[in-house]
């Protein structure tokens, strides 16, 4: 039984017999495209967008690793996966070949079993990286959604996203785990969907009624997004609920008081004050950084975990430099296509 939920497979041979024989190997299980030349395996590509190319390398005209490179030069085809199938079978043919860009490297005459479990293995790692691609783009919907009808415009979620992977990191944070909370980060307001727009937009200070309303966010965030079993999702669920609380218990939504919070919302909220108080808005002028680095030593045992609060101080410089590498974004810049193309909100920044 093909298939169907995926692009076809692009099949690349100017040799009729090897693209029949790869016709007849993968036809019953998958839909199949071909081309005969590197030029027509360019124009196949952008015209049938395939989930994966199994290509020759000896081809009249542009050969195959010409083409692949040709293939991970354009943004539009970079991420499709090429195995090279050929008859050159010298280790530095095959090394070649994975500088080019390939993912996989198959020596003719072809195994149909081999054909078939390197074919099924590749088009399980794009699944999972589409997989990948619907979470962030849900999270670069529910964090919009939590600032919709705030003030908090532009790229501030995303920019506090990448203080946040920063400081995980110095806190001792693997690097998956800095990755997991960048990308968690950014809905930590998600809840503010919830508020009306009168309290978000209020250009003046909330009496006591508004700010019981407001400080139902975090509960309402922790709702929506607990919902997901996605360890991501749950991080985010967690900070969202915590991420106003506080290190001395004056806090909310429930007085949790120094290692009662979770580390992540006491990361994230040190980086959300950072981000708010660098920010111009239209009720305030942006802090010098003097006047922020003072305020958050000022918070430390209070508001801030003291230890966090010292390691915030020992990567201040790679903060600044975090804060200048989005300084080039414009406010109103639309970041899915930036977030669709890096897999994290900050990767493309780092480099």
């Amino acid at each position: 039984m093909k298939t169907n939920k995926i692009n076809p497979i692009l099949i690349v041979d100017d040799e009729p017999h090897n693209l029949a024989a790869l016709q007849q190997i993968l036809s019953s299980r998958y839909r199949l495209v071909f081309a005969r030349s590197g030029a027509e395996a360019l124009s196949a590509a952008l015209k049938h967008a395939p989930s994966l190319i199994l290509m020759d390398i000896q081809m009249q005209g542009m050969d195959g690793y010409a083409v692949c490179r040709t293939l991970k030069s354009d943004w539009r085809t970079e991420a499709i996966p090429v195995i090279f199938v050929t008859s050159l079978s010298e280790t530095g043919d095959e090394e070649a070949g994975f500088a080019a860009g390939g993912v996989d490297y198959i020596v003719k005459p072809v195994s149909p079993a081999i054909v078939q479990a390197r074919v099924a293995t590749h088009l399980s790692l794009v699944r999972a990286t589409r997989l990948e691609q619907s979470y962030r783009e849900a999270i670069y919907m529910l964090g919009e959604a939590g600032h919709h009808n705030d003030n908090d415009t532009g790229v501030h979620i995303w920019r506090m996203a990448a203080y946040a992977g920063a400081l995980a990191a110095a806190c001792g944070w693997d690097a998956e785990a800095c990755r997991q909370i960048e990308l968690a980060a950014p809905m930590h307001d998600t809840g503010k969907i919830g508020i009306p727009a009168a309290i978000l937009r209020k250009p003046g200070p909330l009496d006591a009624e508004e700010w019981a309303i407001m400080r139902t966010h975090t509960k309402i965030g922790y709702d929506i997004l607990s919902k997901s079993a996605a360890p991501v999702f749950q991080l985010a669920a967690s900070i969202a609920l915590r991420h106003h609380e506080k290190w001395d218990g004056s806090g909310y939504p429930d007085g949790l008081k120094g290692a009662a919070i979770p580390e992540a919302a006491r990361i994230v909220a040190l980086a959300d004050v950072f981000d708010a108080l660098s920010m111009q808005r239209p009720y305030k002028q942006a802090w010098p950084l003097e006047r922020i680095v003072e305020h958050i030593h000022a918070s430390a045992g209070t508001h801030f975990e003291p230890q966090l609060v010292k390691r915030f101080t020992a990567i201040l410089p790679q903060l600044l430099e975090i804060q200048q590498r989005w300084a080039d974004i414009p406010p109103t810049q639309d970041m899915a296509p930036l977030l669709a193309r890096t897999g994290s909100p900050n990767l493309s920044l780092r480099a």
